[in-house]
């Protein structure tokens, strides 16, 4: 069960315990009041919090009031598989990991984790790292020098999300080619290899993202990375894959991480996203370079102690939640289903191949960010991803019902968010023309 920032419950001080409450006058004896969340607030300050904060309206009338029990709703918390909190089990884990200093190489653990990667991927060596960000900029790092280029994907997350590290830390390019929702086809590489002239910089990799974030969870076709990465060893370009959401490829698909990863120099692989650990990615590749990865990551401050710890929770994802992850693709294709069935709701991809669903909502309703406030209200969390676009991502924290519930909460937002359309249109229609218009103040529910 998750609570929404703002949402405040503490153990109060003595002076403001029930009966300090009482005594000062500001309960009754038969007020229902509990020591965790009382509020101690005057009437004002509490008025001014409950503006503060864009509260659902299912809490409004148990939140911050003096004297009375605050009521958890259950949050419906879609923002991102990364929303993931680790499972009892795993928490054992970490708790009993045996542990050593990571940075003189002797954690047990974390050299367990790193092993355990590097065999799921058939590489040499691998890296644990504390995110998939320095994953991959230090794959680009390893694989670049100031002055030279890699070709991407325009929507990808090494270019678009990680504040061009790239070119802050290394000196180095990108190239961007357009994908569809996020997918490339060999023949888009053609003729991209810059001349070997002192004018031009240098064209030296090739980095891919499976699954894709922005094209909705997209798998790149078997084939086409294939091909792609045949194309960069003749042309003796490095190839690099962010696979932050790999294992829900090899869920997807039944081709095994290492068949996927064989067509790359250095993969990268995220644990706190769909496997539910709370910290980490690692990066594998032959052993000169996963060094030389090395080196970099104590140059950017990623050297980390008693590492053991948390690595124990990525450790357990590995051997415990990469198979669930089908349950999360269910999930997605279901929520998807009942998306389609929205009216002022669409799905740009029709097919959700994994556990991201995005979805477009009519401009004539709100925008995005306005739509997603909405469902705020009402106790489900999404994420705006551009004007009109909402993503929407499955994960293990979600309760088995929660497609269902969170179908029921977007109906009632569009609904809402129609009515609210139209009495702003007829209001400006009104003030246009001068006329008194008549609206009915009563909510649109036919379609719920």
């Amino acid at each position: 069960m998750s609570v929404l920032p703002g949402m405040f419950a503490w153990r109060c001080p003595p002076r403001h315990t029930p009966a300090a409450a009482e005594a000062a006058g500001r309960v009754s004896a038969e007020t229902p009041v509990d020591p965790l969340v009382f509020c101690p607030f005057p009437a004002t300050i509490v008025s001014r919090v409950r503006r503060a904060f864009s509260i659902p309206a299912a809490l409004k009338d148990n939140f911050l009031t003096p004297g009375v029990r605050l009521v958890e709703q259950e949050i419906l918390d879609y923002r991102s598989d990364t929303m993931t909190r680790p499972t009892a089990p795993m928490r054992r884990a970490m708790a009993e990991a045996e542990v050593g200093d990571d940075v003189f190489q002797e954690d047990p653990t974390v050299r367990a984790l790193q092993d355990q990667v590097a065999e799921m991927l058939g590489k040499e060596a691998a890296l644990y790292l504390p995110s998939g960000s320095m994953s991959n900029q230090i794959a680009v790092l390893v694989h670049c020098r100031p002055g030279d280029e890699f070709l991407c994907e325009a929507g990808c997350h090494i270019y678009n999300y990680e504040q061009g590290a790239f070119a802050q830390l290394g000196g180095v390019v990108a190239r961007t080619l357009p994908g569809q929702h996020g997918i490339l086809h060999p023949d888009q590489f053609q003729d991209t290899i810059r001349p070997d002239d002192a004018h031009y910089v240098r064209t030296r990799l090739v980095c891919l993202e499976n699954t894709h974030n922005r094209g909705g969870g997209r798998i790149q076709p078997y084939e086409n990375v294939a091909a792609i990465c045949r194309w960069a060893r003749d042309n003796r370009l490095a190839a690099h894959l962010d696979g932050a959401r790999l294992f829900n490829a090899v869920v997807a698909t039944g081709i095994a991480a290492a068949d996927w990863a064989a067509h790359f120099d250095t993969v990268s692989v995220c644990f706190s996203k769909g496997l539910g650990a709370p910290v980490g990615s690692a990066l594998a590749g032959p052993r000169c370079l996963i060094e030389q990865a090395h080196r970099r990551r104590k140059c950017l401050g990623g050297g980390m102690r008693q590492a053991g710890i948390i690595a124990a929770g990525a450790l357990y994802a590995l051997e415990h939640h990469v198979s669930r992850l089908a349950e999360d693709h269910q999930h997605a294709a279901q929520l998807a289903g009942a998306i389609h069935q929205i009216p002022g709701l669409w799905l740009p991809v029709q097919e959700v191949d994994t556990n991201i669903v995005i979805f477009e909502v009519d401009p004539c309703i709100a925008t995005a960010k306005q739509f997603v406030e909405q469902l705020r209200r009402l106790g489900l969390l999404m994420l705006p991803v551009a004007p009109t676009r909402v993503r929407a991502v499955t994960h293990l924290g979600l309760p088995p019902t929660a497609a269902v519930k969170a179908a029921s909460i977007l109906r009632q937002a569009v609904a809402t968010c129609t009515a609210t359309a139209e009495k702003t249109e007829e209001k400006t229609t009104c003030e246009e023309t001068g006329k008194e218009i008549s609206v009915d103040p009563s909510p649109i529910t036919k379609d719920l």
